[in-house]
């Protein structure tokens, strides 16, 4: 069985910790909401799984204003909540300020790292994935012209995109990767409208397969590429189900094994800094009822290769967060 197929196949990720002390956990959802059918509702979904299967509750707020952050992560802790998680890598500062004032809680953060004795800090292979869904537009373009779009303009969505274009030219070096940004300030991932438009100017470039890493934005880049006609690639959740047969795939970005995890470990959170990456199944592409039509088997044999060979190290996909630069790929 090859690595993809034991992620496909696979529930509930890395191995949790049994009869964790039992306290009522809470999440903060980043701007943008827990029902962007993308990051912030992977980690509710993750959640809701813990709930469902222990009977327990979490407390929980949507994030409305970037003064909320402190002011949320100081009344969960104050009240006893613990652990406390947070979606996203713009509660690093705040968090670094906070954690150290309430030493008994322990707190999770996806998508940056906080170096504080009393904080798990959850990154992700992002570019892992990319890669594959790259693969996969590549092979599919019958243009040989693929987009990418982006939500904020943030080293992390550009870690997205490099792998994406790296991927998309290991398939198909005759292919051009065309990329946007949404916008530079937090509301680029909640704009839909934003999204189809850039979608539609990306189409007119000759793009026939649209990769969208950029929250709640990419609804609307999912749409419009089902009403143009073309393929898109959602992200972070299995997002095949919303245009079936125009969702070649979703790069999933297990945020919901992150979330769940931390909750199941309670007060005995482990913490420092945890990479979920193809190796431990916290990266993949989605197949299921409603793209398996549209993916041809000798794709799929090429994609499984390719993450057995990255998890092998004989492939190497690069990371922006290491290294600024882009070589598949001009910003």
């Amino acid at each position: 069985m090859t690595l993809m197929q034991k992620f496909l196949s696979a529930t509930a990720g890395l191995a949790l910790t049994a009869g964790a002390a039992l306290a009522e956990p809470a999440i903060i959802f980043d701007l943008g909401g827990k029902f962007d059918k993308s990051f912030n509702e992977a980690a509710f979904n993750g959640a809701q799984r813990w709930a469902e299967e222990t009977g327990g509750t979490f407390r929980e707020i949507e994030m409305q204003s970037e003064a909320q952050r402190e002011q949320a992560l100081r009344r969960f802790a104050e009240s006893g909540a613990n652990p406390v998680v947070m979606t996203g890598f713009a509660f690093g500062n705040v968090l670094s300020e906070v954690a150290p004032d309430y030493p008994d809680t322990r707190f999770a953060i996806i998508d940056m790292v906080v170096d504080a004795p009393n904080v798990r800090s959850v990154v992700f292979n992002e570019h892992e994935g990319s890669f594959l869904v790259g693969m996969m537009a590549g092979l599919q373009t019958q243009s040989n012209t693929v987009g990418f779009i982006g939500g904020m303009d943030i080293p992390l969505i550009r870690k997205f995109a490099c792998g994406y274009a790296q991927g998309v030219q290991a398939a198909n070096p005759d292919a051009t990767v065309i990329a946007n940004m949404t916008g530079t300030t937090p509301a680029a991932w909640n704009d839909p409208v934003k999204g189809g438009e850039l979608t539609r100017a990306q189409i007119s470039q000759g793009a026939d397969v649209v990769y969208a890493a950029a929250g709640g934005t990419g609804v609307g880049v999912l749409q419009t590429a089902a009403d143009e006609g073309i393929f898109s690639i959602g992200v972070d959740s299995n997002q095949n189900y919303l245009h079936p047969g125009s969702v070649l795939t979703s790069m999933l970005k297990r945020v919901d094994v992150a979330v769940y995890e931390a909750f199941t470990q309670g007060t005995d959170l482990e913490t420092g800094i945890n990479v979920m990456g193809l190796a431990n199944y916290g990266v993949g592409v989605a197949l299921d009822e409603n793209n398996e039509a549209i993916v041809p088997y000798s794709t799929l044999a090429m994609v499984y290769d390719a993450a057995d060979k990255i998890v092998a190290g004989e492939i190497s996909v690069h990371d922006y967060m290491s290294d600024d630069s882009c070589p598949a790929l001009d910003f």
